[in-house]
This record gives C-alpha cells, structure tokens and sequence, in this order.
C-alpha cells in the first residue's frame, strides 16, 4: 500500500512538473517568436495570431472531440492521465500568459527553437513517462494507426509536419517554418532521451567462420564475457556461429579492432543499450564497473 501511494505522488508530481515545462516552453520561447511546435498546440499558435483566441484554451477545446475518439477507439482508461496533462499544460499557459505575463527569454528565433524544443522535450518526456499524454496529434497518430498502415510515430511526424509548414502561410514568412522544424526534431530527441536515458553501452553481434577465436580474443582483451549463439544462413543455409557481447562504449571501439584483426571478413552488428543489468555492470546511472 505505502508503495502504491509512493508511486501514485511520484507519477503526479513527474505529471506537473512535465505540463509546468511543457507551458513554460510556449511563454518563454515558442509563442513570442512564433515558432510554431506542431500538433495542436502549434495550431492554437496560428488562432492566436489570427483571431486573438488564447492559446491554452483552444487547446483544450480542440483536444475534447480528440479525447472522445481517443476513449471512443483506445479504451477509457486511456483518458484519466492524458486529460490531467492536458488541463494542467494548458492551464499553465494561459495563465502565464494572461495573469502572470512572463517575459520573453530570447528574441532570438534560433535560441527559441532550440531551447523551446529543449524544455518541450523534457516536459514531454517526463508526462510520458509519468504515463499520461498531454492529449493532440497523439491520440489520433495512435487512431490513425489503428485503422492504417502508419505506424504512431510516422503519422505523429506528417500532422506535425503539416502543422508547421502552414504556419509559414499564415505567418507569412516561410523561414519560421523551418525553425519549427528544428524545434520539432530538438523536442523529439529530448522526449527520446527523457524516456530511454543515455545509452551508455554497446551490444555487438559478430558472425564469423571464427567465432571461436573472435570470442576467446574479445574475452582475453577486454575482460568482458560473450556468449556464442547458433545460427543459419537464410539465403546460404550454412550453419554460422554469431559471438553476442556487451560493453562499455570505449571498449566497442577497442573490440571492433580486435574483431577486424582476428577476422577481417567478419560481419559485426553494434547498436545502444540503454541499461544492463548483471555481473561488470550497474543499473543506468551508476556507471559500468571497471573490469
């Protein structure tokens, strides 16, 4: 019980920390040099510059027909936590707008994209993780990929990418949908590396003729274990063994050396690992062990 309740207050304060950024982003960088975001929150930009409507409350008035296909395709429980990042979020920036007018923090529109999309990102990222959605194109990217052949992201990136180019129309000055452009990619590597962390290590799948000396080579160097896992060629049918290893990022380098003196026809896979858990290494956070 005293768990659950940790996590409940833990989740909730992620929620309004993240929707508190989220609005922060707009006041202090988005809305005073028209970068346009994306989404729904970059559509209520251009009815703010068109008709003077507040920002946060055409949010919210744009996203209640959202959440209703949302609830309506996803299922209710989909609607409690996004509905609470989407109040707050929105709330935030009409009242930093309106009742406490915060000033602009840079009149700088490339400053305004990058670190728009920097606080965006991190706002973002922290109500993903707290599992709640601030509402918008989410819920219909994730609609949309129910009933077509885009996947989530894919379709979050083209309303995005629709979003942001007619707001050079309606600004009409197409450099400031370019900016939006960067902004969007700032906020999306942000909200990756919120949820993901860095990686800090290296997995490397080798398939050699050599397995065997590639593997006693990589574990009599580096001090790191590997393991050798069976495989078959599709196209060859030959029976191949592939070396599978983890390690540090400095090590990697070091180890594809080694792989390329013991077998220079090897074929090597290296790609990011976001946490390892098990003897040489720690949690994400504390670092690798030495070894």
């Amino acid at each position: 019980m005293k768990n659950k309740i940790l996590r409940i207050v833990v989740q909730g304060s992620m929620m309004l920390v993240g929707s508190a950024a989220l609005a922060l982003s707009y006041n202090l960088f988005l809305m005073p040099n028209q970068v346009v975001p994306g989404g729904v929150g970059g559509l209520a930009m251009l009815l703010h510059h068109l008709f003077g409507a507040p920002v946060g409350l055409s949010i919210i008035v744009m996203n209640i027909p959202l959440f209703a296909l949302g609830v309506k395709v996803l299922g209710r429980s989909y609607g409690a936590k996004s509905l609470l990042g989407l109040l707050v979020s929105s709330l935030l920036i009409d009242f930093f707008t309106y009742l406490v007018p915060l000033p602009a923090a840079t009149h700088n529109p490339l400053l305004a994209c990058i670190f728009g999309g920097l606080v965006l990102g991190a706002g973002l990222g922290l109500v993903f993780r707290a599992g709640g959605s601030t509402g918008g194109v989410d819920i219909l990217a994730q609609v949309l990929s129910r009933y077509s052949q885009l996947s989530t992201g894919s379709a979050i990136l083209a309303i995005d990418f629709v979003v942001i180019s007619l707001a050079g129309a309606v600004y009409g000055n197409f450099e400031l949908s370019l900016y939006g452009y960067v902004n969007l990619y700032v906020q999306t590597r942000v909200v990756d590396l919120v949820l993901e962390g860095m990686s800090y290590t290296r997995a490397m799948f080798i398939v050699s003729q050599r397995a065997e000396e590639v593997a006693r080579a990589v574990t009599g160097t580096l001090g790191r274990g590997a393991t050798l896992l069976p495989g078959r060629g599709a196209y060859t049918n030959e029976q191949r063994t592939m070396v599978f290893t983890v390690m540090s990022k400095r090590e990697a380098v070091r180890c594809r050396e080694i792989v390329r003196r013991t077998d220079p026809r090897a074929f090597v896979i290296i790609t990011d690992v976001y946490e390892v858990l098990g003897e040489g290494f720690h949690p994400r956070g504390a670092g690798l062990q030495p070894g």
